[in-house]
C-alpha cells in the first residue's frame, strides 16, 4: 500500500489522480491533500478520502473549511504556503503527486523533495523556473522524479532500460489545440471561450490558453530538456490532432519508439504512482480498425511564435526561463479577463524577455527575485 498525497488536488491533475486511487483502494491511500481556495470540492474529497493532513493556500477558505467539517472526520487542517509546503513533506507520505498550477508548486515540490519523496510531476513550472535546481537537489536527496504530463512520461515510457547515449532525438507531440491551421490574422479577435474549447483534452483553464497559443508545448521542450538531459537542439515538436501518439523518440539507427494510447490523464498519473508495474484497465483501449488516419505537421511559428520564445529563453539559460514563465502566467489571466488579445500574448512576453539581464539561476531566491520583476513588468507592459 502506497500512501499519496496530493498538491492541488481540487485541479484536473488531482481530479484525475483520486479517479486512479480510486480504482485500485488496495493499492494506494490518500493521507494529504491540498487547495488554494475551492472548499466545495475538497470537502467532499474528504469525506470521500479521509486523509490525515489537508493544507489550503487562502486563510479566508481556511477558516470556511474549518467551519464546514461537522458531520466527517477532520483532518489536521493547515493553511498558507507553509501548511501546504508540511503536507508536501508529511513523513507519512510515500509519493507526492506535484499538481498545483503555475509557479507556485515550486517551493512544496522542493519541499518534498528534500523530504526524499517520490514526485509524480504535473508541473512543468517547477522544471521550466528552477530545473537545474531541482533537478540537483533530486539527485542530492535520493528523490526520484516521475513525469506525470503525457509527453514526458510517452518519451519516459520509450526510454525505460534504453542508455541515453543511443538516442539521436525526442519528439514532443501537440494536438495543436482549437486553432490549429488559422493564420496569424485571423486569430486577432479570438475570444478566451474560442481558445477554452480544447478538441482533445479536458484541462484547467491556464494550461488550455497555453496549449491554443503552443506556449504549453514550449514549456514542455523546457521539461524535456531537463528531464532527460537533452540539448534543444535534440528536442523537436510535431502537431499531431488526434493525441495518440503522444510522443518519439528517435534511435542512433534510425528507428524510431513511440508511446500511443487514447488521450487519457489517467495513463500517465497511474503509470507514476505504479511505477515500474502497470496497472489493469485504466483507460479504454485503442480500436486499431476504427481508428481515423493520424496527421503530423511541423509547427507553424509566426502564428504561434510562443514556441519559438520558449525555445529562446531556454537557449539563453539562467534566469531567462523564469522570466518567460512568470510573464506568461500573467499575460494568460489577462487574456482571460479580457483586457489583451490573444495575439498580444507572445508581444509582451517578448518586451519583458527583453527588458531582462539575464543572470545565472544560482538559488532560489534568485529565481524568486526574478519571478516577482518579471510579474511586474509584464503589468507594467499591459498597462501600456
Amino acid at each position: 500500500m502506497k500512501n499519496i498525497v496530493i498538491l492541488g488536488s481540487t485541479g484536473s491533475i488531482g481530479k484525475n489522480s483520486l479517479d486512479v486511487i480510486s480504482m485500485f483502494p488496495d493499492k494506494f491511500r490518500v493521507i494529504g491533500l491540498t487547495a488554494d481556495t475551492n472548499i466545495s470540492i475538497l470537502r467532499e474529497q474528504i469525506s470521500k478520502f479521509k486523509p490525515e493532513i489537508v493544507a489550503l493556500g487562502d486563510e479566508k477558505a481556511y477558516r470556511n473549511l474549518k467551519g464546514m467539517m461537522n458531520g466527517i472526520r477532520q483532518p489536521f487542517i493547515l493553511h498558507g504556503l507553509e501548511g501546504i509546503c508540511n503536507v508536501a513533506e508529511f513523513d507519512r507520505a510515500d509519493i507526492v503527486i506535484s499538481a498545483i498550477s503555475g509557479f507556485a508548486g515550486l517551493l512544496p515540490t522542493l519541499s518534498a523533495i528534500k523530504a526524499r519523496k517520490t514526485i509524480a510531476l504535473a508541473n512543468k513550472e517547477v522544471l521550466v523556473t528552477a530545473g537545474k535546481i531541482v533537478m540537483s537537489e533530486a539527485e542530492k536527496h535520493g528523490s526520484a522524479i516521475l513525469p506525470v504530463d503525457s509527453e514526458h512520461s510517452a518519451i519516459f515510457q520509450c526510454l525505460n532500460g534504453i542508455k541515453g547515449d543511443s538516442v539521436r532525438k525526442i519528439i514532443l507531440t501537440a494536438s495543436g489545440g482549437p486553432f490549429i491551421g488559422k493564420t496569424f490574422n485571423e486569430l486577432q479577435y479570438v475570444s478566451f471561450r474560442d481558445a477554452l474549447k480544447h478538441p482533445k483534452w479536458k484541462m484547467g483553464k491556464k494550461i488550455t490558453i497555453d496549449s491554443a497559443t503552443l506556449m504549453n508545448k514550449g514549456l514542455d521542450v523546457i521539461e524535456a530538456h531537463h528531464l532527460f538531459n537533452m540539448p534543444p537542439d535534440r528536442i523537436d515538436v510535431l502537431i499531431h490532432p488526434q493525441s495518440i501518439i503522444h510522443s518519439i523518440v528517435e534511435f542512433n539507427d534510425g528507428s524510431f519508439i513511440a508511446q500511443m494510447s487514447e488521450p487519457d490523464m489517467k495513463g500517465p498519473i497511474a503509470y507514476a504512482l505504479s511505477y515500474p508495474e502497470r496497472l489493469h484497465n485504466v483507460m479504454k483501449t485503442i480500436k486499431w480498425d476504427k481508428i481515423t488516419p493520424l496527421n503530423f505537421y511541423k509547427p507553424d511559428h509566426r502564428t504561434f511564435p510562443s514556441l519559438s520564445l520558449a525555445y529562446q529563453a531556454l537557449d539563453a539559460g539562467g534566469t531567462m526561463p523564469a522570466v518567460l514563465n512568470a510573464s506568461n502566467e500573467i499575460v494568460v489571466k489577462a487574456f482571460l479577463d479580457e483586457i489583451i488579445g490573444f495575439n498580444d500574448i507572445p508581444v509582451i512576453i517578448k518586451k519583458v524577455m527583453d527588458a531582462h539581464t539575464n543572470q545565472p539561476a544560482e538559488n532560489i531566491d534568485a529565481i524568486l527575485n526574478i519571478d516577482e520583476w518579471a510579474r511586474k513588468k509584464t503589468i507594467e507592459e499591459i498597462n501600456k
